[in-house]
């Protein structure tokens, strides 16, 4: 037994399997690592955690081979080692599961399983043999996966796509498993499915390093948790000493971080946007609402409840079949993007990344496409204008960032930023976030929780779609809940009755039978309590 910086007595576990020491990694005018040191060892789940850019991301692709340090060195089984390539580490039986699935859509599921370690002879492929051994591998990750072998993979959920890439380390054989934001984009439930099966794998010896935002989960998983800040390591302690998420926040931002949830902005004006009937085949149905002026309206719903369908055909992104939308007393005719933002309805998506940035542009160049046309004059775009509001929306957003470097290089809350200054500055006042905290750190979250209230304060109308359940009952004013493409109920704040909620999220799903129902209370209560 020894100490670790940070408190706490650990005990020994089984073997270390991979280990970094004191690791260093610099790229251009950025101190990535700075002399971390992490060890794995068999039978553990050992969480990393830390804000975006601590050295999270750099410090998982140096240990799965996909980057070199530039000083410090690797061991594995106690003996010093230099992956070359990702192949070479996946060979000693390391498999990384990064947020970027590495799926081929158009391929059946066992053809992803067995991908790279095909079955056959005579350099032959026996697709039988593979649908065997896929069907063994989902036998024993559990039942009710509702995953098949002969499944087209595309077709899955994000959920099952995840344990297609587990299933295919356990064909491997791979001791270690290094898994990035693994439930970043999974419901609470599908979120409590992969927990299981990671509980399962540390019980048959695997060797699990679990990457997340999601600190509940940290603390209910995890047997060790390592805090990286700044590219160094602040501690590594157990878990069980671990009192509250609070106390992991103030490890990774170095302070105390007592107001996550600013207070709700209380100036509640007329109503802003107005739907009645809205229905789209397929999607949803049946849907009424209304936001007013300072108010943020929150939407909860399990993933596939038609929560995003149902924003992208108010911003014109996909059509509507049926229905009114009313804004400022006003009908709309809303049947392309284009009319929305005339209107000043502004849509910030749950995929930023592919549809709320262009990468390859600047970051300034992002905040002020939508508003070409107010950095000019006939007709004429000033540049020096452009640059001038770029800054200034920057500034009010908190945007930490080079404004001339590509949106790429930013960080994930950054980006989330360049997309709510791009639509404030395009003078749109009722504003739909979808899930705009998704794969962003504390530290983020708690600036964009900030800022929605601020704009609300403004008179901004706010829209705000989570899967996070205590984010909505601690940021929003209301909430409507969808099930199966249609509203289940209505909730006031700010003393939300969670089960409630819970329930009407689960009504069109399965019958909703009780023993489901009282599942996902159970795992939403212990996060939100967290």
């Amino acid at each position: 037994m020894r100490d670790e910086p940070g408190g706490g007595r650990i005990e020994p576990a089984g073997e270390a399997l991979i280990a970094a020491e004191d690791v260093h990694k610099q790229y251009p005018g950025v101190r990535a690592l700075a002399g971390v040191r992490l060890e794995l060892r068999q039978g553990e789940v050992h969480a990393l955690v830390g804000e975006n850019g601590a050295g999270k991301s750099t410090l998982i692709r140096i240990l799965s081979g996909v980057s070199r340090p530039d000083r410090g060195m690797l061991q594995w089984r106690g003996k010093p080692i230099k992956f070359a390539s990702p192949s070479e580490a996946r060979r000693h039986g390391i498999v990384a599961i990064f947020q970027e699935l590495m799926i081929v859509p158009d391929m059946s599921v066992a053809d992803n399983v067995v991908l790279g370690n095909e079955p056959g002879a005579g350099g032959f492929y026996s697709r039988r043999e593979a649908e065997r051994r896929t069907a063994a591998i989902l036998a024993r990750l559990g039942e009710g996966l509702g995953i098949r072998p002969h499944q087209r993979a595309g077709r899955l959920s994000t959920a099952q796509k995840q344990i297609i890439e587990i299933a295919r380390a356990l064909l491997r054989r791979a001791p270690v498993m290094i898994m990035d934001e693994p439930t970043a984009a999974l419901s609470q439930q599908e979120a409590q499915i992969l927990l299981r099966i990671i509980r399962q794998l540390r019980a048959e010896g695997t060797a699990i390093l679990f990457v997340s935002h999601r600190l509940d989960e940290v603390r209910s998983i995890a047997d060790r948790i390592t805090v990286l800040r700044g590219g160094a390591r602040v501690a590594t302690l157990p878990a069980s000493s671990v009192r509250s998420v609070g106390e992991l926040i103030s490890l990774m931002v170095g302070r105390p971080l007592s107001e996550l949830f600013p207070p709700r902005n209380q100036k509640i004006g007329a109503v802003a946007l107005q739907v009645a009937g809205l229905a789209r085949r397929g999607a949803y149905a049946d849907i009424d609402f209304q936001v007013r002026r300072g108010e943020v309206l929150g939407v909860a719903g399990l993933i596939g409840a038609g929560r995003t369908e149902l924003m992208r055909g108010l911003f014109g992104a996909d059509p509507i079949d049926a229905g009114a939308v009313v804004k400022d007393g006003r009908p709309l005719s809303v049947r392309r993007p284009r009319d929305a933002i005339r209107a000043g309805i502004a849509y910030l998506p749950e995929d930023r990344k592919t549809q709320g940035l262009v990468l390859s542009m600047a970051a300034a160049e992002n905040i002020v496409m939508a508003s070409l046309e107010r950095c000019g004059t006939a007709g004429l775009v000033s540049w020096r204008s452009l640059q001038r509001s770029a800054r200034s929306m920057a500034g009010k957003v908190r945007f930490r960032g080079q404004l001339h470097a590509q949106a790429a290089h930013a960080s994930g809350g950054n980006q989330q930023k360049l997309v709510i200054g791009k639509w404030l500055l395009s003078g749109a006042d009722v504003l739909v976030f979808d899930e705009p905290t998704r794969g962003i750190d504390i530290g983020a979250k708690s600036e964009i929780y900030r800022l929605i209230h601020q704009l609300a304060g403004e008179g901004a109308a706010v829209v705000f779609v989570s899967s996070e359940l205590p984010e909505l009952v601690n940021v929003c004013h209301r909430i409507v809940v969808m099930s199966g493409g249609r509203m289940h109920g209505e909730f006031h704040g700010p003393d939300y009755d969670e089960q409630r909620i819970l329930e009407a999220a689960f009504a069109a799903h399965v019958g909703a039978t009780a023993g489901a129902r009282a599942g996902a209370r159970a795992g939403a209560a212990g996060r939100a309590g967290a």
